[in-house]
């Protein structure tokens, strides 16, 4: 018999053993405790309030969560699986405690209402805790642009050398990442921030309830305005997996940099030896885990999007068991994202820059050719045509094995008659960044400005 099932009023036979473990979530939503234990506490408090279940039964259920809250934070509370989940495992705690009151709760809402309430308040207390960790990864960031404000390195595109630029200006570019991925998150908060309890399995209750009233208890900004929407939207844990995905993407991309910039062929940086690991085999090797595991745990959030936009692709109003699956790969994300960030931060705090490789780098590879083409623009030429009379000055210096920086004033005069002497002050890799003072550019000037907004919370 299933008499032993909160539910199993109707049913004349028990549930398969494996069906019972197959379909149980107990395993992965008891993290849900927290929420759920809140939750029912404005709950009660809101039937008592509407007269709908006597007060010393709001008492006594309140008292009784509060204990249950006690006992699983001590860890003497032996979750069951076939209870499924957080919600009947509680519930069922809770009236074998406090009796009839106990199996009160329960009136005017349906577990499809209650666990759409729990995620949305998990997901809520978790991204504020994520849009904490991402402003301790800026301020590690710009902690290190602020140290290192004049190192100058090498800028690239498709990898080769660009142009010269600062490495604050480098680092900054992640800041400005990172707090498009804050804002994401603030916005993506909105839409978490409904509240959903009142709907019911479905369609809503025929008890007089208070929606507004629960929703101010727990600090939501609004209540959800359709019954069938409540229960079925997953909408905002999608939105956030989204947004998640975005930033474990720049945490990849920067993680590549710092994995190349990390090499001995690069030798811009180093990171702190509590970051990386050893070889078996190599006893010279430090290699940077960290930043490779980030880029690689950037797959698998990826992943548990594509997972749920999987489920829930096909589903027709309202509820479907189906959507369990969204709680494991929404809480990996969650995991995966908070402890990224964490590792991350510290990570860059400790990091050592190696200023005279950077510098050294950054005056190769013809990095100063357009500033010698606007040069020619500015004594008057086409840019178009200073454009080809440096291409032709680079082709001379590829085959006479030199520099673009060891060219005599006779040899510059061969690709146009517009250079004189002022040519060799114009293309050091100081006077290419300094000349580049635009709003966003690399000038010294304009990096510095955009830390001090950023400090400033502009």
């Amino acid at each position: 018999m299933s008499k032993d099932k909160l539910w199993g009023g109707r049913f004349t036979q028990p549930t398969d053993k494996f069906v019972e473990e197959f379909t149980a979530s107990i395993q992965f939503d008891k993290r849900l405790y927290h929420q759920d234990i809140r939750g029912s506490i404005a709950h009660a408090r809101m039937l008592g309030k509407q007269g709908i279940i006597p007060m010393e039964d709001v008492e006594a259920i309140i008292h009784g969560l509060q204990q249950i809250l006690q006992q699983i934070e001590a860890g003497t509370f032996d979750f069951s699986i076939a209870l499924e989940d957080i919600h009947m495992n509680i519930e069922s705690r809770l009236s074998a405690s406090i009796g009839e009151a106990g199996k009160r709760l329960h009136t005017g809402r349906s577990r499809n209402d209650q666990v759409a309430l729990d995620i949305r308040l998990y997901l809520r207390d978790e991204i504020v805790d994520i849009s904490t960790y991402i402003d301790l990864l800026i301020d590690a960031l710009l902690v290190q642009a602020e140290q290192n404000l004049d190192v100058i390195m090498p800028g690239f595109t498709h990898l080769q050398t660009a142009q010269p630029i600062l490495f604050s200006h480098h680092l900054m570019a992640y800041v400005e990442m990172f707090k498009r991925d804050r804002a994401r998150l603030d916005d993506c908060l909105k839409r978490v921030n409904v509240m959903p309890l009142g709907a019911g399995a479905l369609a809503g209750t025929t008890f007089p309830i208070d929606r507004e009233y629960v929703a101010e208890q727990l600090d939501f900004a609004a209540i959800t305005r359709n019954s069938l929407d409540s229960v079925s939207d997953r909408d905002f844990a999608l939105e956030f997996m989204a947004d998640a995905s975005i930033l474990m993407m720049h945490l990849s991309r920067f993680s590549e940099e710092l994995i190349l910039w990390s090499t001995s062929s690069f030798k811009f940086i180093e990171l702190s030896d509590g970051f990386c690991t050893g070889s078996s085999i190599m006893p010279q090797k430090k290699n940077p885990d960290v930043p490779e595991l980030v880029r690689g745990k950037t797959g698998r959030v990826y992943g548990n999007l594509m997972a749920l936009l999987t489920v829930m692709k096909s589903l027709p109003l309202a509820y479907n068991k189906d959507m369990q699956e969204d709680k494991e790969p929404l809480f990996d994300t969650i995991d995966t994202v908070k402890g990224s960030l964490k590792i991350f931060g510290d990570m860059i705090r400790e990091m050592r820059v190696y200023e005279a490789n950077m510098r050294r780098a950054a005056g190769q590879g013809f990095s100063t050719a357009t500033d010698v083409a606007d040069y020619l623009v500015r004594k008057g030429l086409p840019f178009r045509d200073a454009h080809e009379a440096v291409g032709n000055a680079v082709k001379y210096c590829i085959e006479n094995e030199m520099d673009i920086t060891e060219l005599s004033l006779a040899e510059w005069q061969l690709f146009s008659p517009y250079f004189d002497t002022d040519i060799f002050s114009a293309i050091t890799v100081e006077a290419c960044i300094n000349a580049r003072n635009v709003p966003g550019g690399t000038a010294r000037e304009r990096v510095w400005s955009e830390i001090t907004r950023c400090r400033e919370g502009k």
